[in-house]
């Protein structure tokens, strides 16, 4: 049989959806230039100092805003572009409609252009990536320069707000305990702003933050003390070996906050949890809404967001360290298994109506 035999004809291209595909891939590359403008509008606060729904012109902003006006004008160019503000040609003015204003500022209840800053600040370390598909080590939590700045504020709009009224009540006993006074730990606890807002409404009992960035904690030890928070304390430790390392039987409430699938060693992490648990504990989990099937996913409202998110940094910074390499979408079936492993007898998986990116778990030994 001749090469010519065996060799498949070529498949005729489906016209419609190559030109779908183009329209879409256009759309993206528009979108995404769109989400830089407004990751600089948030950090240069051009977006709430246009929040009041006032036409201003680019020279009366950058007044404003004290920035340099033709950068301020080439910004708002490419919001006019973008269809996020209003340009008016008679008066040369700029206007954010309150509508845009409330999902942009900080006057809204979630402020859309926090997560804007991922795409900028996970494009620092391409190349880093880039080079980690060849060697398949990974890029070290040093090279992302503002992550736990941003973390902050994206827990700040995802925890923060619904940490007392939805996330905490999710183990019924536990407001009455944190009252009466108990110890309380936060594992991968970055900026510690959970553990300040505890702290400060319950200030019978105890806590403590752990994390491996340095940075981190000396922020978080400085603003306790800004604070006056003298029930609250930070630990800068590598949490690789919290299986042994762990205090046994030492905490009553454990909390980890989008903060076990970019472990090492995630099942030594919560092994280690189980292992300082008292035997009436709660340990309590926030971690990514997903399956641990690909295919599962594709209606996931984030998805192609948090995969992204995921090679730039969660699965990458594990692998950095020697880890397995979960990456953020490990999902609910290996997470369920894990914590099986770890040793949890009693676990709960909830999902929180202002939350589409997050579980919450409630676990008990």
């Amino acid at each position: 049989m001749s090469t010519a035999q065996l060799t498949s004809p070529p498949r005729a291209l489906d016209d419609n959806r190559q030109a779908e595909f183009e329209s879409r891939f256009i759309r993206a590359l528009n979108e995404g230039g769109m989400l830089q403008l407004a990751s600089l509008g948030h950090r240069t606060g051009l977006f709430n100092h246009m929040a009041d729904g006032e036409p201003v012109t680019s020279n009366e902003l950058s007044r404003r805003s004290n920035l340099k006006e033709r950068y301020v004008r080439e910004w708002l160019g490419g919001l006019t572009v973008s269809g996020i503000v209003e340009h008016d040609v008679d008066t040369m003015t700029y206007r954010l409609p309150p509508e845009h204003a409330s999902l942009l500022t900080d006057d809204g209840d979630a402020n859309l252009a926090v997560a804007a800053q991922f795409i900028p600040l996970l494009g620092q370390v391409e190349d880093d990536v880039f080079d980690s598909f060849k060697h398949g080590k990974g890029v070290p939590y040093a090279r992302y320069l503002r992550f736990h700045e941003v973390m902050a504020e994206d827990s700040g709009q995802t925890v923060l707000p619904a940490l007392f009224d939805a996330i905490l009540p999710l183990a019924p006993e536990l407001t009455a305990r944190l009252e009466s006074g108990i110890r309380a730990l936060d594992l991968g606890c970055g900026r510690g702003l959970a553990l300040m807002k505890m702290a400060e409404r319950y200030p019978a009992s105890r806590f403590e933050g752990y994390d491996l960035s340095q940075g981190a904690t000396a922020w978080a030890r400085e603003h306790a003390s800004e604070r006056g928070l003298n029930n609250v304390t930070f630990e800068t430790r590598d949490l690789t070996d919290f299986d042994v390392t762990a205090e046994a039987e030492a905490f009553d409430f454990v909390t980890t906050f989008d903060a076990i699938h970019d472990q090492a060693k995630p099942l030594n992490l919560l092994q280690g949890i189980r292992r300082t648990l008292k035997p009436d504990g709660v340990y309590l989990a926030q971690d990514i809404h997903s399956s641990s099937h690909h295919h599962h996913d594709r209606e996931h409202p984030l998805g192609p967001l948090l995969y992204t998110i995921s090679i730039m940094h969660c699965m990458s910074v594990s692998l950095a360290q020697d880890g397995e390499g979960l990456g953020a979408m490990w999902g609910r079936e290996r997470a369920r298994d894990y914590f099986t492993r770890a040793g949890f007898s009693s676990i709960e998986v909830h999902q929180l109506p202002h939350d589409i990116q997050n579980d919450y778990w409630v676990l008990r030994p």
